[in-house]
C-alpha cells in the first residue's frame, strides 16, 4: 500500500512556506494637477532650434482612509530648453494620482511596493498623456522611454538618510 504524503502535518508545513497572495486592484486613476506652457509660441524663437529635454519624477503615497487602499502620486516635470540659447521652448507639469487597493504585501515590503510597483503600473497612461499633450502643444510628441523606478526609490532613501545624518550632525 503507497503512503499517504497529504498528511495534515505536510499540508501545514507546505501552508507555511508558501508566501502570502499578493491581490491589487486599480479603482481609479485621474489626472490631478496638469500645466503646459508652450513658451516657444508666446515669446518666439531666432535661429536654430535644438531642444534638449529634462525630465523630473517624484513620488508620494498616501493611505486613504479605506481598509488597504493608497494613493500613488507621479509628479513630472518635463523642460524642453534650446540647446543653442538656454531658453525654455516648452514647461510640461503633470500629476497623475491611482488609487489601489493592496492585500498581502507584508508591512515592511509595503512602502517599497507602493514607491515601486504602483508608479510602474500607471506609467503607460502618463506616457500617452504627455505624448498628447506636447503634441497637442504644437511640439513632435514626447514619447517617454521606460522609467526606473527602483533606481528613484533608491535615491529617494539616500536623499532621507543624507538629511537624517546632517540634521543629526
Amino acid at each position: 500500500m503507497a503512503e499517504d504524503d497529504n498528511t495534515p502535518a505536510n499540508g501545514a508545513a507546505d501552508a507555511a512556506a508558501t508566501p502570502p497572495q499578493i491581490k491589487q486592484r486599480i479603482l481609479a486613476q485621474f489626472v490631478r494637477d496638469m500645466s503646459f506652457e508652450n513658451v516657444m509660441a508666446q515669446k518666439g524663437v531666432e535661429g536654430e532650434v535644438k531642444p534638449e529635454i529634462k525630465i523630473e519624477v517624484n513620488l508620494d503615497a498616501r493611505k486613504r482612509s479605506a481598509d488597504n487602499q493608497y494613493e500613488i502620486i507621479t509628479k513630472l516635470k518635463v523642460t524642453s530648453t534650446n540647446a543653442g540659447s538656454g531658453n525654455t521652448l516648452f514647461l510640461l507639469e503633470l500629476e497623475y494620482s491611482g488609487v489601489f487597493e493592496i492585500e498581502g504585501v507584508p508591512e515592511q515590503q509595503m512602502h517599497p511596493y507602493l514607491m515601486i510597483e504602483c508608479p510602474r503600473m500607471t506609467f503607460p497612461f502618463i506616457r500617452r498623456i504627455v505624448s498628447d499633450v506636447t503634441r497637442d502643444g504644437g511640439f513632435p510628441p514626447l514619447n517617454l522611454e521606460q522609467i526606473d523606478f527602483v533606481a528613484i526609490y533608491r535615491q529617494q532613501l539616500a536623499l532621507r538618510a543624507a538629511k537624517q545624518k546632517k540634521a543629526d550632525a
